[in-house]
């Protein structure tokens, strides 16, 4: 049941030492929050005590609403140890809230994330894989933990990757888009070279095909651009879709994207 607030402090601050207090700032004229408060007491509801709903009426509790920069409502904030530790203003649908509660409740899983997201930024994908497999081990369809572990696998086990970008679907926008580039990369794999078009370009293609396949990517990218070069267009923009996919799985600091997503991108546009 949610708390109708009437002690900040005591109900809000103090009780989030020991649970997370999620907090909406509401108001009855509010018509906005009249829509967006149905979905908060139902995931409350489902939360089975891993976060508590609290709700503060902003005319009857102006000096807190001031104390917290209220300016538009509903606004929501998430208060763990006594401080703001995510928020949101305006009626979300319950998948964005859903969404938005994943990355902002305090958990293990969304530790190893980080560590993993740490990792990946320093290079070491090892580490990086351990954390994921062990976040998807306590929380199967993390959609963060999904996508990023997608990208480390999606090489030595497509089918997988498949399956992990599926769950990565239904994450954040940087997660649908590292998903789509595994999807995007794991149909390129699966192209065979007998459904390449005899055409000029063929051979290039059909080059970029084996080394992908066998993880020679220097060579991929520049069978790749060796393409864009003969046939900008050829069958479908394969060129295109293939290259951006493997950039976007590599990421911005792999030393192939960034020794020739400039040049890739040049022939391109």
């Amino acid at each position: 049941m949610p708390l109708d607030v009437t002690d900040f402090q005591t109900e809000v601050l103090d009780a989030s030492q020991n649970t997370p207090i999620l907090v909406d700032f509401w108001a009855p004229w509010c018509g906005p929050c009249r829509t967006l408060g149905p979905i908060l007491e139902k995931l409350d509801a489902e939360a089975n005590g891993a976060w508590k709903l609290a709700k503060v009426n902003t005319d009857q509790m102006p000096e807190v609403s001031a104390q917290f920069g209220i300016r538009g409502i509903p606004a929501v904030k998430m208060i763990v140890d006594g401080e703001v530790v995510d928020e949101f203003t305006g009626a979300l649908p319950e998948y964005a809230v859903k969404q938005w509660l994943e990355k902002a409740l305090p958990s293990e899983t969304a530790n190893r994330v980080g560590e993993a997201e740490a990792a990946l930024l320093a290079g070491d994908t090892v580490r990086a894989e351990e954390a994921l497999e062990a976040a998807l081990i306590d929380e199967p369809t993390n959609a963060a933990a999904s996508a990023l572990l997608s990208r480390l696998v999606v090489f030595r086990d497509p089918q997988r990757a498949l399956g992990l970008a599926a769950n990565g679907m239904s994450g954040e926008a940087v997660h649908v888009q590292m998903s789509e580039a595994v999807r995007a990369l794991v149909q390129v794999m699966e192209t065979q070279e007998t459904d390449l078009p005899l055409e000029d370009g063929a051979e290039h293609a059909a080059r970029a095909l084996g080394t992908l396949r066998a993880q020679d990517l220097e060579t991929t990218i520049q069978s790749l651009l060796a393409l864009l070069q003969t046939n900008r267009y050829y069958h479908d923009d394969f060129a295109r879709k293939a290259g951006v996919a493997l950039f976007t799985v590599l990421g911005p600091e792999h030393e192939i994207t960034r020794k020739h997503r400039r040049t890739f991108d040049m022939w391109l546009y």
